[in-house]
């Protein structure tokens, strides 16, 4: 955008995405799922508020329970980790789950999102270390990180602001 000259709409949704977890994370679901159709509702713009509330620590404990398919992987797991590094590339985040197996697609999925035109657009400063950038742990030069990890799994000597446990339980085993 030049100086004097209005914005377009893709400055104003990039503005949006940047301000605000919500539509960020509308457009990270087409980035993770495209072959399913976004349904907006009104529990995921209070998810986002309070997950909002947690990034600015103004909540330092936050549960959410709704059933599956609502969407909250992909806004905590993986929206909310992109849209805080893009904040604040020197973020340090750990996000568990009770599979490996589903700790590293969210992670795979994070970085995904990360590496595409349109967050470099909205985020330039976040830029991925080449030195760390594994499917369970990745880096920015400014050395904030996504870290993977699963029930079981060890993070000792690592550290996180924000912790993210993202299906804790087996949902075979929960009963």
């Amino acid at each position: 955008m030049s100086l004097g000259s209005l914005p377009t709409l893709t400055d104003i949704e990039s503005e949006r995405c940047r301000r605000n977890l919500a539509p960020f994370a509308k457009k990270v679901f087409g980035i993770v799922d495209p072959g399913a159709a976004y349904q907006h509702n009104w529990h995921i713009d209070y998810m986002c508020e309070y997950l909002e509330a947690c990034y600015n620590r103004e909540i330092r404990r936050l549960i959410l329970n709704l059933p599956p398919r609502f969407i909250k992987s992909i806004i905590g797991s993986v929206a909310l980790p992109a849209w805080s590094l893009g904040k604040d590339p020197s973020e340090q985040i750990l996000d568990g789950s009770y599979s490996e197996k589903l700790s590293l697609k969210h992670s795979v999925d994070c970085r995904m999102v990360i590496e595409t035109p349109w967050y470099k657009n909205i985020f330039p400063e976040v830029i991925l270390s080449s030195d760390q950038n594994e499917k369970s742990k990745f880096v920015t030069t400014r050395r904030g990180h996504r870290i993977a990890v699963s029930v079981g799994g060890t993070v000792t000597g690592e550290g996180g602001n924000i912790i993210i446990i993202d299906d804790p339980h087996n949902p075979k085993k929960a009963l």
